[in-house]
């Protein structure tokens, strides 16, 4: 037994099982030692993990891209079209109106590009007159108001603007050049409200019928009830076609923006006349284009040299200033209409296939056939009453005496009358003002008095658009 040793195994404590000995319980982890055994199941759980993190990046890539794509849609600009009309009204304050889902269906826009006295009154009428069109007359008219003197080219982007706002039937845009504390705008506030047959016709105003065609008279529309531009915009949505008669864009290149937007399906029909026809008729109108007048005047290059109005050794008198504001204006008018035509000659692709240009003369000489043309670019139909209504406007028996009215008048005589009231020296410096808008529309000039007043030889050739 001496011999005999005993090897006890030695008992290694750690520092935190040294209480175990007072009863405690030590707990052991043995799944943990389990697992730790068992590489499989650690493998198979990374890869479980690794599948879901994998998915739920899937997940949350998909989401993004739908967000993106939905933010996309909803931030085009709307149209107002006649599937909006169950639609209740949601005013500019109100951020959901911007957020509308855009509309399959595009509203066609036209914009008739003219300048005064050229017979646009009557050619508006045209389109004032059909019962699926939505007509304003001289919305920019407001602008030229507020922001008097401001010169004409000044005033571009202003209006563009307001057209940007108009097309899409957002009429709260005339509220910012009303007058400071002055009512709010209703719709026999706008410029030739007492004109337009949509406000003077139900359901705005029992007063007449958009169908039935004819002239609206101004002292019957002027006992309509007012309504609010909430209300005029509602009308506007209802419509599939909306025209704007201006002559404060002085250059389509101006519309550049509105026509290539792709939310906007926009067309330019440009009016136009002899520029001495429209030089006699602002003359002639003089009182009622002051302030206009000078507005434009305002926009003249300085520096450019110009020849003598009036005949050497006449004597100035008030009526030559006026007159000198009036055929002065030309020359900014025709500098701008030769801007267009440039580029209508070689148009760029946002003006091709939206770009017409009608002739005044040719509109009173053969007004069916030329609404005809008209109508079919602006995806309209036409039908025996408008064109009756055209043809009665351009074959009266006399002429106007009060501008700015549309009337029955014999048009082709007053579109010559030019020749016979304005003088040589008159003619001379329109045709140096407007030399080349009259080559490029096909208006002959002329070299002496005596065959500016032979009534019998035609001054028209064929126009290079």
């Amino acid at each position: 037994m001496r011999g005999k040793q005993y090897h006890h195994p030695l008992k290694l404590t750690a520092p935190w099982e040294k209480d175990a000995g007072y009863g405690r319980k030590l707990k052991t982890y043995r799944n943990h030692t389990k697992i730790i055994a068992q590489p499989g199941i650690v493998m198979k759980v990374l890869r479980r993990k690794r599948i879901v993190l994998i998915m739920a990046y899937f997940l949350l890539l998909v989401l993004t891209m739908l967000n993106l794509a939905n933010y996309k849609w909803t931030k085009e600009p709307q149209q107002c079209n006649h599937q909006m009309r169950s639609t209740s009204y949601q005013s500019r304050s109100d951020i959901r109106f911007l957020y509308r889902p855009s509309l399959a269906k595009k509203r066609q826009l036209i914009y008739v590009l003219t300048t005064w006295r050229s017979g646009s009154s009557f050619f508006g009428e045209l389109f004032n007159q059909n019962p699926e069109v939505f007509f304003l007359y001289e919305p920019m008219w407001h602008i030229w108001q507020k922001l008097y003197p401001g010169d004409a080219v000044s005033l571009q982007g202003a209006a563009r603007d307001m057209l940007s706002s108009l097309y899409r039937c957002d009429l709260s845009v005339f509220q910012l050049y009303n007058s400071p504390g002055g009512k709010n705008f209703t719709s026999l506030g706008l410029f030739g409200a007492t004109l337009n047959k949509v406000v003077c016709s139900y359901p705005l105003c029992s007063a007449y019928r958009k169908e039935v065609v004819g002239m609206v008279d101004d002292k019957v529309c002027k006992k309509c009830p007012p309504q609010s531009l909430r209300l005029l915009e509602e009308e506007c949505l209802k419509y599939n076609t909306i025209v704007i008669k201006g002559v404060r864009i002085l250059d389509v290149n101006v519309l550049a923006p509105l026509m290539e937007d792709p939310s906007l399906d926009l067309k330019v029909i440009h009016l136009v006349r002899d520029p001495r026809a429209v030089a006699n008729s602002r003359i002639k109108s003089r009182h009622g284009l002051i302030r206009e007048n000078l507005q434009v005047v305002r926009s003249r290059d300085p520096k450019l040299r110009r020849i003598p109005f009036v005949d050497p050794g006449h004597k100035a008198n008030k009526k030559d200033g006026s007159d000198y504001h009036s055929i002065g204006a030309m020359e900014v008018i025709c500098d701008r209409t030769s801007r267009t035509l440039r580029t209508a000659l070689n148009p760029p692709s946002w003006l091709k296939a939206k770009y017409m240009a009608v002739r005044y003369e040719d509109l009173v000489e053969n007004p069916v056939k030329t609404l005809r043309n008209v109508y079919r670019f602006a995806n309209l139909t036409t039908n025996h009453d408008i064109e009756s209504f055209a043809l009665n406007m351009t074959s009266g028996s006399s002429s106007s005496s009060k501008p700015f009215i549309v009337s029955s008048r014999n048009a082709t005589q007053a579109a010559s009358a030019w020749r016979t009231v304005l003088s040589i020296q008159q003619i001379k410096q329109v045709e140096d003002y407007c030399h080349h808008a009259m080559s490029v529309l096909g208006y002959e000039r002329v070299r002496t008095a005596g065959e500016a007043k032979d009534l019998s030889k035609s001054l028209l050739t064929h126009s290079k658009l």
